[in-house]
This record gives C-alpha cells, sequence and structure tokens, in this order.
C-alpha cells in the first residue's frame, strides 16, 4: 500500500508539474507565430506554389543567414500547434552533391490561409496589434495594479488610458488598432451578410458607432443600397474618410450624442466599457434611434458568456478575452443575465440573442 501511494504521488507530483510547465510557457505560442508573421514565412510559403523544402525556406528568408539552423526550431513547433503541416515529397536531386537527406516540404495548415497579406478576410493585423509591446507590457504590472488607485493595468504601465495613448500617438497605436479591427470587421461583416440579412430588412438608415475606418458602413453600402449609412466616431479616427452617394462620416462622442437612424450599430464597443459607462452609451443609442414602429432597434455585437459552456475553446476565448478587457480598458465580457441588466437600466424593453458568430453574438435590443 505505501509503494502505490509513493507512485501515486509520484504520477501527481509530475502531473502538477506539466501542467503549471504548459501554462508557464504558453506565451511561446502566439510569440513564435508573431515571429514567423514577421518573417513572412507563411506568405512565402504559399508564393512558393508547392511543399517547401527547409533549405528553399531558408534562402528565401531575409535573415541573417548564421540564424538558418534555428528556422527548423521555429517550423517544428508551428508545426505542432497546427499552423503548417508537413509534406513527404521524396528526395530531392543536387546536381553537384547528388540526392540530399531532405524529403519533406512545409505547406500552410488552413488557419494560416488567415494570416496571409493578401487575404481579404486575414486575421494578420489582428495578430500584430495584440502582442504589440503597448498591449502586452500592461500583463507585467496586473499584480502592482491590484494593490494601487490605477484605472486599469495598462495606466499602472504607461501612465495614460488606452484610449488617450491612442489620442496621443495617432500615426503609431492608433494606425495598428483601426488595422485590427478593420480585419476583424471584414471577417465579421461576412458572416452576418451570409446568414443575417433579415435583420436589416426593412430599415431605411443606419449608424455605426464607433465606425473605426469604415470597414462594415461600407460593406453595408454595397450590400444595402438602399439603407442610408453613417460612419460615427472620434474626429482623429474618421479624418480623411470620404463618403458617397449613401455612405457619410460624422464624428462626434457617443458619450454625448449619436447621429438618429432607424438602427445603431454597437461592434465591440460596450465590453470596452464599465457597466455605469455602458448605461450611458445606451441610453444615448435609445435616444437616436427612430421610432419602433418604423423597425427602429439598436445591433449588438459582442460576446455573450455562457455559464453552462458546451464549447470550451470558444469559453475560453470568452475568458482571454475578459481578461484583456480588465487589464487594458475598463470593460468586460457579459453574461446573459448582465447583459439583460444593462438595456432593462437603459430602459430598453427587450432583447434577442442569436449566437451565430462563433466567440461573439449578435443581439437585437428594441426600445
Amino acid at each position: 500500500m505505501a509503494l502505490q501511494n509513493d507512485e501515486q504521488y509520484c504520477r501527481d507530483l509530475l502531473h502538477s508539474q506539466a501542467h503549471i510547465w504548459s501554462h508557464i510557457f504558453s506565451f511561446i505560442k502566439p510569440m513564435s507565430l508573431k515571429c514567423a508573421i514577421q518573417l513572412q514565412i507563411p506568405d512565402i510559403i504559399n508564393d512558393h506554389g508547392a511543399p517547401m523544402l527547409l533549405s528553399e525556406l531558408v534562402d528565401a528568408l531575409s535573415i541573417n543567414k548564421e540564424r538558418a539552423p534555428f528556422v527548423h526550431r521555429l517550423m517544428r513547433i508551428l508545426v505542432h500547434l497546427g499552423f503548417f503541416v508537413k509534406q513527404n515529397i521524396g528526395k530531392t536531386r543536387n546536381d553537384e552533391e547528388g540526392y540530399n537527406e531532405e524529403s519533406e516540404g512545409y505547406l500552410l495548415a488552413p488557419a494560416s490561409r488567415y494570416l496571409l497579406k493578401g487575404e481579404p478576410l486575414s486575421l494578420r493585423p489582428f495578430l500584430l496589434a495584440m502582442l504589440d509591446p503597448i498591449l502586452v507590457d500592461p500583463w507585467q504590472d496586473m499584480s502592482k495594479w491590484f494593490k494601487n488607485d490605477d484605472l486599469n493595468p495598462c495606466h499602472t504601465t504607461h501612465g495614460r488610458t488606452l484610449w488617450e495613448l491612442a489620442g496621443h500617438e495617432p500615426a503609431g497605436l492608433n494606425h495598428f488598432f483601426n488595422e485590427a479591427m478593420a480585419s476583424d470587421s471584414r471577417l465579421v461583416t461576412t458572416i452576418i451578410l451570409k446568414h443575417c440579412t433579415s435583420v436589416f430588412k426593412g430599415l431605411n438608415s443606419i449608424v455605426d458607432v464607433g465606425s473605426g475606418t469604415g470597414t462594415v458602413v461600407k460593406a453595408f453600402v454595397e450590400a444595402f443600397p438602399n439603407i442610408s449609412c453613417i460612419g460615427f466616431d472620434l474626429p482623429h479616427v474618421i479624418k480623411g474618410l470620404v463618403g458617397s452617394k449613401n455612405l457619410s462620416y460624422v464624428s462626434g462622442d457617443m458619450f454625448q450624442a449619436i447621429p438618429k437612424a432607424d438602427a445603431v450599430l454597437l461592434k465591440w464597443i460596450l465590453h470596452d466599457w464599465s457597466d455605469q459607462e455602458c448605461i450611458k452609451i445606451l441610453k444615448q443609442c435609445r435616444e437616436a434611434i427612430s421610432s419602433k414602429e418604423n423597425g427602429g432597434k439598436l445591433i449588438i455585437i459582442d460576446m455573450v458568456v455562457k455559464d453552462n459552456p458546451e464549447d470550451n475553446q470558444s469559453f475560453e476565448n470568452q475568458l482571454f478575452f475578459d481578461m484583456l478587457m480588465m487589464t487594458v480598458v475598463t470593460g468586460k465580457e457579459r453574461t446573459e443575465k448582465e447583459w439583460a441588466q444593462l438595456f432593462l437600466d437603459a430602459s430598453f424593453s427587450h432583447y434577442k440573442i442569436f449566437p451565430v458568430l462563433g466567440s461573439r453574438s449578435l443581439i437585437e435590443v428594441y426600445p
């Protein structure tokens, strides 16, 4: 019995060590992928048009050739993580040395196609933005933040809020943030226009609050030429954007007033803000919405955290984003109960949730 207890103790100890190690070193996954993106590895392999030998990849990379032996190690972990696959292509002939020992070439795995520069739905800008030091460094100060009076860890690290940083550094942070949001908007809009067009039935006008560079409203204008669309954001965000026949851009502050329209769209806006701030935004949305008889409503695209999730990966992503909101802004990801309370506090009458966007949902809210 003592021997069995000792064996079980050792198994538990080693299992615990492995579990802790896997989380300690989880940061290596995104950082390895970021390195590959910055080296243009997905694009180089894709442009090759066939399984690419390691030697061919090394020759194509703009790197210090003394680093060549380390490319194999970078690719090995990315193959393990499912971003690339290896395919046996047989021995290759080298005219000077005869056959060499390379027999496998690299190809893109399905997910990596959405990391290509030329891919319309590429997540590359989003990846680079989320892994930028401006957003990564605050995690180092989270424990310090728990002990001080700062607004969030971002403020502890940088001495400013994320929004203040964006306003003071439009050429840097503001640019990569808008690029990241635009890449996400292209993906989400593609799905909405394929599966949720009924949401826009009967609408004559819509205002996209926090429209960024206008990715969503441009897609809506093309898909619904009879709907008048307004892109609404801060002055420095929409500066230089040019409208069209049924598209206009209006600058302003969503906490003060929102242009009137049949429908107000809030895509990934409310999770950035505290409950008190969300109520202020929602009340402005209600003021902006045309009468309910004309189909007036609020359309929200955001996460609805499930209490008993069936999809563990989706739930984990929601928890990741909730921690991100805590670290860089003042918001959070909300359960349906929390959403319902916000709508009630902002004097909306009822709502419907459509879980059609993976980790996120489309929510219709009615005045």
